[in-house]
């Protein structure tokens, strides 16, 4: 096991973690567990919370852990969350402790972050410099879902009350050693449509007796590229894409069935409404001018993630009081997030703390979801200090 390298200034008071810290985020990356079956991650989590004498609470929704740790009489209180899912891919690197299970891979990061979140919990325990409580958030099942709005209606933030919380993502586009968030929108709500377009279905050499759907999916991906550049007021930000197309067995046939699949990404619930107004019309007037029958399921599964201010620039201090280059992001990015449920019910900010692309290797590709994506050990560090050092901040505003 490689150390963290010398280019990293690693705080004197934490040093001493990260040996252990660097070998647990590669065991974690090792044995990676898709949403809601995160039963190992989770049992190492309760396992490092009870060895620090915290108050721990296992299998809410399902598979998540909250521990808890109190210092002083404030009656204030900060959440501190970390997801623990991998996604279902194929890992394709080659370290030593590349994912042992064949189509899951921590291709984004999430075993970092739960890492990091041991560590602060393990470097607050034993510093306690703070007055009030800490809520050590173990969530499940980030990946698309909704975990975390799993463990609201479990009663989250019910039992463990919070004034404000907050979270990070390791961010590969900023170099190791900075940190970006802003007031407002960080991170794009999240749609999913998916759209079936049925005709009769017939001999391809004879066209005239059948609808055709494959013609019609044509026609429809067209339209529904323009939605967002002719439908939407180009002053406010929105993608659509569609994602997947399926039909047709045979180069002779004419299929009865079409099916598309899709994504849309926006940051205001009106440009929302439109956008999905302006699918289903578009669906509709595809079917029929081309005499098919269509069914449209539009999901809106995760909101946008927006931060509330105070928490956004509480964030910023806790990044530049650790000795971060931390700055106001430009624009927000058009990734979803399920944190966005938590600050739907709380105030509280998301970070993205750089990561670099940390050892490129020859596809030259460390980006989030990549198949040979790795987290970049180098970043322990500073992700521990700062959310030691959110807490303590937080903590110390007056109610």
């Amino acid at each position: 096991m490689n150390a963290v390298t010398e280019n990293v200034s690693i705080d004197a008071s934490i040093a001493d973690l990260l040996p252990d810290l660097v070998a647990l985020r590669r065991d974690l990356h090792a044995h990676p567990e898709l949403a809601f079956e995160e039963h190992r991650t989770a049992g190492i989590a309760a396992q490092a919370m009870r060895a620090l004498g915290l108050e721990v609470h296992e299998g809410i929704a399902g598979t998540g852990v909250v521990a808890t740790l109190r210092c002083g009489t404030s009656a204030r209180s900060v959440g501190l969350r970390a997801d623990m899912d991998a996604l279902p891919m194929l890992e394709l690197g080659r370290g030593a402790h590349s994912s042992r299970h064949r189509g899951v891979h921590h291709g984004c990061g999430h075993d970092g972050h739960t890492s990091m979140l041991i560590g602060a919990a393990r470097h607050l325990a034993r510093t306690r410099r703070f007055d009030g409580t800490v809520h050590f958030i173990f969530q499940p099942a980030e990946e698309g879902k909704g975990g975390a709005r799993a463990m609201l209606e479990a009663g989250l933030l019910e039992r463990f009350r919070c004034d404000a919380v907050f979270a990070l993502h390791n961010w590969p586009d900023l170099p190791l050693g900075h940190a970006q968030t802003r007031p407002g929108p960080i991170m794009a709500a999240a749609d999913r449509f998916d759209i079936v377009l049925r005709g009769r279905g017939g001999h391809a050499a004879q066209p005239q007796h059948t609808p055709d759907a494959i013609l019609a999916a044509g026609q429809l991906v067209t339209q529904l590229h323009t939605i967002v550049s002719r439908r939407i007021d180009p002053a406010s930000s929105a993608v659509l894409s569609v994602t997947r197309i399926e039909g047709g067995q045979s180069h002779n046939v004419l299929p009865m069935e079409v099916r598309l699949t899709g994504t849309v990404r926006s940051f205001d619930a009106d440009v929302q409404d439109r956008i999905e107004a302006a699918l289903r019309a578009t669906v509709d007037g595809v079917a029929l001018a081309n005499g098919i029958a269509a069914e449209v399921d539009y999901v809106r599964y995760y909101p946008a993630t927006i931060n509330s201010a105070a928490e956004a620039e509480i964030a910023l201090a806790a990044a530049r009081a650790v000795g971060l280059q931390a700055g106001v992001a430009a624009h927000p990015a058009f990734t979803s997030e399920d944190f966005a449920f938590l600050l739907q019910r709380c105030p509280g900010a998301y970070l993205w703390l750089g990561q670099g692309r940390a050892d490129p290797g020859p596809d030259g590709e460390r980006s989030l979801h990549h198949p040979c994506y790795d987290f970049n050990d180098n970043a322990l560090p500073l992700g521990v200090r700062w959310l030691c050092e959110v807490a303590e901040l937080s903590l110390k505003r007056s109610p």
